[in-house]
């Protein structure tokens, strides 16, 4: 007997950050991917880190356009699920979710860095 889909524990994936989104395309062929009911089927990459250990990416496949997500947002997985593929003699493992939601945290903005030419201007620590 084989398992084929593993349904994930949301919370223990711990918090979840969108880094891309983009509509799942054919590689070949540029065709729009769908689901069986023909909704277009979108990628969300999202890095998360686990019970605070080593942080990993995971693209998860969603039905629909996800609505108000963004790369540099926090974001909720709701019914997270990972499946065992094979096709072509390849196989591997991939993830899904009914729905990718943003979460109550606020967007993150990158800490701003100084040009060379300003850091330059600044006065060293301890200077007199």
């Amino acid at each position: 007997m084989s398992i084929k889909n593993l349904p994930l524990h949301a919370g223990r994936l711990g918090t979840a950050l969108c880094v891309s989104v983009e509509c799942k395309t054919d590689p070949e062929t540029g065709v729009v991917k769908t689901d069986r009911d023909g909704v277009p089927v979108w990628t969300v990459g999202v890095a998360v880190r686990p019970d605070a250990r080593r942080a990993a990416l995971m693209e998860v496949a969603v039905s629909g356009e996800p609505e108000g997500i963004q790369p540099g947002i926090y974001v909720d997985l709701v019914e997270p699920e990972a499946f065992m593929w094979e096709m072509n003699g390849r196989s591997g493992l991939s993830f899904r979710a009914a729905k990718v939601l943003p979460a109550a945290s606020p967007i993150l903005t990158p800490p701003s860095v100084k040009p060379a030419a300003d850091a330059a201007a600044a006065p060293k620590a301890g200077a007199k």
